[in-house]
């Protein structure tokens, strides 16, 4: 029997390891008795990414729970995390459940638990589920039929496709993105994007509009190092303004500029804050993740917005959005909530939204980075994941638990903060941060300078120092 864990962003496993048929079973039983103890006459939105097994991973939660008597909603063909929790909410279901292991490497599928409100299931209800989960499936499902199902009422399918596209075209100028002159591109890394992009802006560049479970051997996680080929292919057609990316799932966001250069969530973060509030003229509070950039800070302050500090983990901004006047909620992997949509990370929406400010404000990408600098500084941001053995691992946890280091080489340590890992404030708003990560077996380490040469030089060197103490 394999313990059954939900980590910062779901549950997660290797396909055929530990994601089994088997085990999707135990958890969607322990969500079914879960749902019967909270409500009458529960009703569930179900979908599935691009992923391997998704259709049969998603049949086999809608037979589970209908064999409890509860209702399903259920979506024929692969859709994006943000368009099942839409769908929970439109739909007022009890619950949003969608097979998909979002950024992880092709090897990985996962679970992801969303709220009636359209964004991840807070960590207490997720903690309750848990607990709920049997040792073995208690009955053999294999003999249910999903036509049967079907014919009973249970099971009633919807296009979640068609329900999101009507809600961007509701939300955003999209005549003004088409009509600016400006020329985008957008790369779904084989992901679950691809299709509701090229319905939505057919003219524009798509790379990797195709259906590959394997995302070709590459993590579909929007991160510099796995976009070579969408910067090299900007850099060499030299007409495009703006490059969008989204994962797996297309829940987290990655941007380019004319030039090629990788622009960060960091970036992304303090753009949306900024036209949000100063242009659109809206309110709220800024809620981040505690790897987030401080000039989170400087520019809320210009703003005169409060920001809240939350540990790694989108269903902790989720909770303050369902609760409280939020007007952007975010975090350093890209993963960003805006007010006027679902408390849930959504990477088309935000590039929707960075697309419609250059349109309207007839300004470059790197133009409006520019206008943020003039608050906030010039900076730059990198990320490094060390896949390193698990004793190392715990050792250099506990080094830091301990307050071992007091420098990295020349870097001074000014101040911490523990609120999920360790967050160290160097000279010159400079910072590092080391943590372990939720739903990998490995070591982040975030870093920031003022320039990416310095940020290198302070990744290598807090490498080089935790790796050899």
């Amino acid at each position: 029997m394999t313990q059954i864990k939900f980590g910062t962003d779901g549950w997660r496993a290797i396909i055929a390891d530990t994601f089994t048929i088997e085990n999707v079973c135990r958890v969607t039983e322990g969500v079914a008795k879960w749902l019967q103890a909270n409500y009458t006459k529960p009703k569930v939105v179900v979908g599935y990414d691009c992923r391997f097994g998704g259709k049969l991973f998603s049949e086999t939660v809608a037979k589970i729970l209908t064999y409890h008597n509860i209702s399903v909603i259920i979506d024929k063909n692969f859709v994006s995390t943000p368009m099942v929790s839409l769908a929970t909410l439109k739909n007022n279901a009890s619950l949003g459940i969608i097979i998909t292991a979002s950024h992880n490497p092709p090897e990985y599928n996962g679970y992801k638990l969303k709220g009636s409100y359209g964004g991840p299931l807070l960590p207490d209800k997720i903690a309750e589920i848990e607990k709920l989960i049997p040792d073995t499936p208690s009955f053999e499902f294999k003999s249910i039929s999903l036509e049967d199902i079907e014919k009973s009422g249970l099971l009633r399918y919807e296009n979640f496709e068609d329900l999101y596209y009507n809600h961007v075209v509701q939300h955003f100028d999209i005549n003004a993105i088409e009509k600016s002159g400006l020329k985008f591109a957008y790369d779904s890394m084989y992901g679950a994007g691809q299709n509701i992009m090229y319905r939505l802006f057919p003219y524009i560049i798509h790379l990797h509009k195709q259906y590959n479970p394997s995302f070709y051997g590459q993590a579909p996680e929007p991160i510099l190092r796995n976009l070579q080929d969408f910067q090299k292919f900007i850099k060499q057609h030299g007409k495009i303004n703006c490059g969008l990316c989204t994962d797996g799932d297309a829940d987290r966001i990655g941007l380019f500029d004319s030039k090629g250069n990788f622009v960060d969530s960091h970036h992304i973060i303090l753009l949306l804050i900024k036209y949000l509030a100063e242009v659109k003229k809206l309110k709220g509070k800024i809620v981040t993740a505690t790897s987030t950039t401080p000039r989170v800070h400087k520019l809320a302050k210009y703003l005169g917005l409060e920001v809240i500090t939350v540990p790694i983990g989108f269903k902790h901004i989720a909770g303050y959005m369902i609760s409280d006047d939020v007007l952007l909620g975010g975090e350093e992997s890209g993963g960003i909530a805006i007010k006027g949509h679902i408390p849930e990370r959504d990477g088309i929406w935000m590039g929707l939204t960075i697309w419609e400010y250059m349109a309207k404000s007839k300004k470059t990408l790197e133009e409006l980075i520019e206008d943020v600098y003039k608050i906030t500084g010039r900076f730059s941001y990198y990320r490094y994941d060390l896949h390193i053995d698990n004793n190392l691992k715990e050792k250099i946890m506990n080094h830091c638990k301990e307050g071992k280091y007091k420098e990295f080489g020349k870097y001074k340590i000014r101040g911490v903060e523990t609120i999920d890992g360790y967050k160290y404030f160097l000279d010159d708003e400079q910072w590092v941060m080391i943590r372990a990560s939720g739903t990998e077996p490995l070591l982040r380490l975030y870093g920031e300078s003022e320039t990416y040469e310095g940020v290198i030089e302070l990744l290598n060197t807090v490498q080089s120092v935790i790796l050899n103490s």
